[in-house]
């Protein structure tokens, strides 16, 4: 069963809770358009299925609401920053509004983000970068419980670690590249697990480091209390990029890498390093735009393969379904729904 509702109904409920939750009218718009457009762009597991944890992250104190970004170290194209555990949605926009203006003054920047609360879909940073006309390269670590098994490993050791690069095309839509390094996000397995559904074979392994098709590993405790994981996606590959993501999201920007026991804490952590390049000041700019083009009207132009309509680059599946949704309203299952409706309950809030 499937609740449909409006983009704009579901953003002015989600405002709603998040203002209960001592956000500002302004911040509360801000993180409930942000999660909403995550469903609009068919990623339900980074949208509105997100609230309840933040509701319960504000209530532990693992998330606070109205937090600023704070500028720890600035040297014109480096900047060190913390989140200081504020809505992802709020201060990553933040940090990128400050190294979108530092690449447009120096060329490029490199900027480490650390301790913001769960940054959401990592593309929407990079769709501030590619509006600009800078390419932009994301890596992000995860310091929450860990749901993802290292390559050889049978249980959970880090987070999905999403990597995220976006170009911009000359008079195009841009290329959004943004993926989790697990082989699925764990965001979509609560998703499958709240519908009922089993997943596909090689996504997960239970609690005993056995293959399963049973999402709900990764959700709820199994026995003993204990978890399953998400297996990495490329194998050895994926695996690799996944603790790159570690390093570089984690360690270089100072926010720390996950080396610890599970626990049952909500909050979800996450810091990102963000290098941004304006091809204008790089001198390619014209050859840049003309190649760019070149090549991906080459990769258009190969003949679909059966089950195909077209060959697509990064960015489209997520315009096309932002098309969609807001025209016919966007599905949340009834379990999700009911996860919401508890979470607004729990602070006062009645949708």
């Amino acid at each position: 069963m499937q609740k449909v509702i409006s983009a704009q109904v579901l953003r002015a409920q989600c405002a709603t809770i998040f203002i209960a939750c001592g956000s500002s009218a302004q911040e509360a718009e801000t993180v409930a358009n942000n999660l909403v457009m995550a469903n609009l762009s068919g990623h339900d597991s980074h949208g509105v299925g997100m609230l309840p944890r933040y509701v319960d992250a504000v209530l532990e104190g693992g998330l606070t609401p109205n937090a600023q970004v704070q500028t720890v170290l600035d040297i014109g194209s480096m900047l060190t920053l913390n989140g200081q555990r504020g809505f992802g949605q709020v201060v990553g926009e933040q940090a990128m509004v400050l190294g979108v203006a530092r690449a447009k003054t120096h060329g490029s920047c490199i900027m480490a983000l650390a301790d913001a609360h769960h940054l959401g879909r990592i593309g929407h940073f990079a769709e501030m970068a590619v509006a600009e006309g800078l390419v932009s390269l994301h890596f992000v670590n995860v310091k929450s419980r860990p749901v993802v098994a290292a390559w050889g490993g049978t249980d959970g050791r880090f987070g999905t670690n999403p990597c995220c690069i976006g170009i911009p095309l000359a008079g195009r839509a841009p290329f959004i590249l943004d993926f989790a390094t697990s082989r699925v996000a764990q965001g979509k397995m609560r998703v499958a697990h709240n519908q009922g559904k089993e997943v596909a074979p090689g996504l997960l392994i239970d609690e005993r480091g056995q293959p399963t098709t049973q999402p709900g590993v990764v959700v709820v405790p199994q026995a003993g209390g204990l978890f399953g994981a998400l297996m990495p996606f490329g194998e050895h590959k994926g695996y690799g990029l996944a603790v790159a993501c570690e390093l570089l999201g984690g360690a270089l920007t100072g926010g720390g890498t996950w080396h610890q026991p599970t626990n049952t804490k909500r909050a979800v952590v996450n810091s990102m390093l963000t290098i941004l390049i304006d091809p204008a000041r790089l001198g390619t700019q014209s050859a840049f735009e003309i190649d760019a083009l070149a090549f991906v009207d080459w990769l258009q132009q190969s003949p679909p393969a059966q089950g195909f309509d077209a060959v697509q680059i990064a960015g489209e599946p997520e315009r096309k379904a932002r098309q969609l949704r807001e025209r016919d309203g966007i599905e949340i299952d009834l379990i999700t729904w009911q996860e919401i409706e508890a979470a607004a309950t729990r602070i006062g809030v009645m949708l």
